[in-house]
């Protein structure tokens, strides 16, 4: 059994979940997970897990992906950015799959589990899918035993996505929305880490590509409604010219911070971000996808309920 693993990307939305189940699956019965992170601070959600080893470190760095590698039989790579220059995304999508291949074969490491995206192809209109894609080549090209999974847009507790849109219509009258009619089958957290560990037992699945997605399709716009209605905030969505959504995202990319929406996002909705019917998908790992209606409004629930919290308060400040 393989019982020693290293995840890269473990403290991120998807790596938290990923972590709990590997530490499920090993039911005790020994082993190590080690998770790779730049800071400390950032792996306080995992760090109490048992045996769950945290190493800090640059895992763009040779020489310290080859001391995470060292008696490891199994590494999962959920290293990813959304949004970036050409150069940002060649260096974390691109490089680092390479890297990780080339000190794989180092350290005789076989397994591997690599998390990609949806709609990743070398000709895709995006420098994300693109670069996506050329990770992918990179890791097929080493050798390796290596499981390919591609979700599509992940939902969770801890999501940037459904959150964000139910936050936006808490606090503003209307929601403009670029690319409101791009489709997507959103993918529970949960249900992709479970791929990710059903994968890693699954010796068919190496040399295979995964789509990890839900079981509907929705535009864009029904995710934003659907957001702002379960989390009671719901407001009117208006859709965005393309030209107006381009001049947006081209000042979004100017502000502090993350930007809510990019030129290199819009580009990457042109292409449908659904299954395409041609690859496996999460039922050959055994996992059944759960819908979105029965678990967003669990958690979006929250901020419907801050704001009756501070509803409340004023009340109590006005006496």
């Amino acid at each position: 059994m393989l019982r020693n693993f290293l995840i890269l990307g473990g403290t991120g939305f998807v790596g938290r979940s990923v972590a709990e189940k590997l530490v499920e699956r090993s039911g005790g019965a020994g082993g190590r997970i080690r998770v790779a992170t730049r800071r400390l601070a950032h792996a306080k959600p995992v760090q109490l897990l048992p045996t769950v080893e945290v190493a800090v470190g640059d895992v763009h760095d040779e020489a310290t992906l080859a001391r995470l590698l060292r008696d490891t039989d199994v590494v999962i790579n959920l290293v990813a950015i959304l949004h970036g220059s050409e150069a940002e995304f060649e260096r974390v999508h691109v490089r680092l799959p390479a890297r990780l291949a080339a000190a794989c074969r180092t350290a005789g490491v076989k397994r591997v589990i690599h998390v990609s995206a949806l709609g990743a192809a070398t000709d895709a209109p995006s420098r994300y899918q693109r670069s996506k894609a050329r990770g992918e080549d990179a890791l097929k090209a080493a050798g390796l035993a290596l499981t390919i999974l591609r979700p599509s847009v992940i939902f969770g507790e801890r999501d940037r996505f459904l959150n964000l849109f139910a936050r936006i219509q808490s606090i503003f009258p209307l929601l403009p929305l670029a690319g409101a009619d791009a489709r997507f089958q959103p993918v529970w957290v949960e249900d992709v880490a479970s791929a990710v560990v059903a994968a890693i037992d699954d010796p068919t699945t190496i040399g295979t590509t995964i789509e990890c997605c839900g079981p509907r399709v929705y535009t864009l716009a029904e995710l934003a409604r659907a957001a702002g209605r379960w989390s009671g905030a719901e407001r009117p969505v208006f859709a965005m010219p393309s030209l107006l959504a381009r001049m947006q995202a081209f000042f979004m990319e100017w502000l502090p911070g993350t930007p809510l929406m990019s030129r290199d996002n819009l580009d990457s909705m042109r292409v449908a971000n659904v299954a395409s019917g041609k690859l496996p998908g999460l039922e050959r790992l055994g996992v059944e996808p759960a819908p979105l209606e029965a678990i967003a409004p669990r958690y979006l629930g929250h901020v419907s309920g801050e704001k009756r919290l501070e509803a409340w308060r004023a009340r109590a400040r006005r006496g």
